[in-house]
């Protein structure tokens, strides 16, 4: 029975940093989830995850005076590591929003939990498809693998690095900015060349209301085009995905 209370105060502190990841990661926070099963799904990964990790916990859950500190570190921990990960998953909805801007679906709004607000309805269709693709080739196993490697990074017991995660989120946002933009190259292109021809037959014959006729073109050409390179699109997120869980989380 003694052990017990070090067995809970080990548990708890594992839960914190667990829960407050998955608050975060995509898939596992999304708003359409029901709370009960995400509450149900961070206790599942903390007992899956109590036997690998509760050495590296116990040590520093023997002090009462100390564990609520030990509590708010590790959820401070879980979300610096969520909100990054979710930083960079934005790149998807980022080329989707972009890509409803050069086809002319920017208006078409739908709602976006996620954000908190309205999305291109290009943008929230890209994002749900950037997460089927991570889970349909595992990368959501890359996450869960860094919250195991996280505790080897980040002892508990001691303060999250700000500084260092400041950093890192700034060098991160710089990547989803270049990532989303790479994604969405081909309608970038695609919308330059289109605006530039109407610009010309607009100049060459004023008195017709070129860009209000040639709307369903574009929405046509774009629409294709965008079915086309989609899944390029996505692959190419997935890997960008992978190799930062892998490599990205250098200090």
């Amino acid at each position: 029975m003694d052990q017990l209370p070090i067995d809970a105060a080990t548990f708890l502190i594992l839960f914190a940093r667990v829960g407050a990841v998955l608050m975060l990661l995509p898939a596992f926070s999304e708003e359409s989830v029901p709370a009960q099963v995400r509450l149900v799904t961070a206790l599942g990964f903390s007992i899956g995850l109590y036997g690998l990790l509760s050495p590296k916990i116990t040590p520093v859950a023997h002090s009462e005076f100390a564990l609520p500190m030990i509590v708010i570190a590790e959820m401070l921990v879980g979300i610096a590591m969520g909100m990054i990960v979710k930083m960079l998953f934005s790149a998807a909805s980022m080329a989707g929003a972009i890509a409803s801007m050069q086809v002319g679906l920017a208006s078409a709004l739908v709602a976006d939990p996620s954000l908190g607000g309205q999305s291109p309805m290009l943008s929230r269709l890209i994002g749900l498809a950037a997460v089927i693709v991570c889970m349909a080739i595992g990368v959501h196993h890359l996450w869960i693998a860094s919250i195991v490697s996280s505790y080897t990074l980040f002892p508990v017991g001691g303060l999250p690095p700000a500084q260092d995660f400041a950093m890192l989120a700034v060098r991160v946002l710089g990547q989803a900015t270049s990532l989303g933009v790479s994604l969405a190259a081909p309608l970038i292109l695609y919308g330059a060349i289109f605006n530039l021809g109407l610009g010309l037959v607009a100049r060459v014959v004023p008195t017709i209301q070129v860009f209000f006729i040639t709307q369903p073109l574009n929405l046509l050409l774009g629409l294709s085009l965008l079915a086309m390179v989609a899944g390029t699109m996505l692959t190419g997120f997935a890997t960008a995905m992978t190799d930062f869980m892998q490599n990205g989380w250098s200090f």
